[in-house]
């Protein structure tokens, strides 16, 4: 599969932020993802409040999912799209504005600028549909149909947002759950579907000797069992068909990871830190198999998705596809390889460490939150200046 992508047309000199998708989308991410949890953490602290417009904790789940997720999704298809279709997507003055729209859907919310509810929905929900339409119109014109999965995916995950907005604006009385539900499970089943892709491929490139696995019937299961697993979880979260569900899930992901393990991973921090964000997503699914039947909460199953799932592939994703896409040695630093241990450490004191001392369940958030912070820090730290600057063997992007 190609995902670094060579190119000797002229080069860009100068400024390059938005040269291509992942640069301002990945730099938006990292700084959201980091700003977003200390104001949650002082929220928790009793510091501050969280935003008028969405209530109580619908602002942290809305936010990391609409605004961090959506930055890395977008950032990442924006580049991945130009790569599998041969077609420039969205660049220079385009994507700069794409960019604001996501930075508006951000700020709006902010009780400082006491904007209407209708104009900070409509800020917000415009985002997505720009991106789909970005990836779209290559994917269309290349009739790639394989790949029409990922446009349809975010219009869904647009129509997870105009359920959470029709509840803040005070239209429907229960809809922002199944909408913040809905979105998660497609986060979950975006990053399997791209994950069956890259992760064999990145680990064959990283790991010398590696020779990843697949079977046919466990290829045919992975997609189809993840969209039930996100059909059920979103429509009927408390059904008991959901168990057996989530089940086969976790055992067909799980079977397709090992295929792509191999015990010297651990010395590549670029490939372990995807697939143990991979196996978190296959523990969330086994999470999400005791719900139903209250052996566990809810809440635990989607921190192991998302703290665990969603936060160490985003990372390690963002560290390796920028580094490629700036003609720099795909190689974790020191640096990052300790920001890679402390995402890694999050998840445990988010889903373990409550699980095993309830009493210390706001303790486990703090703390939590704060390798999250600190990971990201350090992510910010070395990537701002990638980011920025064109890349360093003269090619475009």
């Amino acid at each position: 599969m190609k995902i670094e992508e060579p190119d000797n047309t002229p080069t860009i000199k100068g400024f390059a932020l938005f040269a291509l998708g992942f640069r301002p989308f990945f730099l938006a991410a990292g700084l959201s993802s980091l700003l977003l949890m200390l104001f949650w953490l002082s929220v928790l602290g009793g510091v501050t409040t969280a935003s008028i417009y969405y209530p109580g904790i619908y602002w942290h789940s809305h936010e990391m999912l609409f605004g961090f997720v959506a930055a890395v999704a977008a950032g990442f298809l924006l580049t991945a799209v130009r790569n599998w279709t041969g077609i420039q997507t969205l660049r220079h003055t385009p994507l700069a504005l794409l960019t604001l729209l996501w930075l508006l859907g951000r700020l709006a919310p902010l009780a400082v600028f006491q904007l209407p509810g209708w104009l900070i929905a409509l800020l917000d929900l415009s985002f997505l549909p720009a991106v789909a339409v970005g990836i779209a119109i290559p994917i269309l014109a290349k009739a790639q149909k394989s790949n029409y999965i990922f446009f349809i995916l975010l219009l869904l995950m647009t129509v997870a947002n105009l359920l959470t907005h029709l509840q803040y604006l005070g239209l429907t009385d229960d809809t922002a759950n199944r909408g913040i539900s809905l979105m998660l499970y497609l986060v979950v089943a975006l990053i399997m579907v791209m994950g069956g892709r890259v992760i064999p491929f990145f680990s064959e490139r990283g790991v010398p000797g590696l020779q990843a696995q697949s079977w046919p019937l466990i290829e045919k299961l992975a997609p189809y069992s993840i969209a039930a697993v996100a059909l059920l979880a979103s429509i009927l979260p408390d059904s008991i068909v959901l168990s057996p569900v989530a089940l086969l899930a976790a055992v067909v992901h799980g079977v397709r990871l090992y295929g792509w393990y191999d015990k010297k991973i651990g010395a590549v921090p670029m490939v372990w830190i995807l697939q143990l964000g991979y196996l978190w997503l296959v523990i969330g699914l086994l999470l999400l198999a005791l719900v139903p039947v209250d052996l566990i909460l809810r809440e635990f199953a989607v921190h192991a998705l998302t703290v665990g799932g969603v936060g160490l592939i985003t990372l390690g994703m963002m560290a390796r596809v920028a580094l490629g896409h700036s003609g720099r040695e795909i190689a974790a630093s020191r640096t990052i390889f300790w920001a890679f241990v402390l995402v890694s450490l999050a998840p445990l004191f988010r889903v373990l460490l409550p699980l095993l001392m309830p009493d210390w369940y706001l303790q486990s958030l703090i703390l939590s939150g704060s390798l999250w912070c600190a990971a990201f820090l350090l992510f910010n730290m070395v990537y701002l200046p990638i980011l920025i600057r064109p890349r360093v063997d003269g090619r475009p992007g």
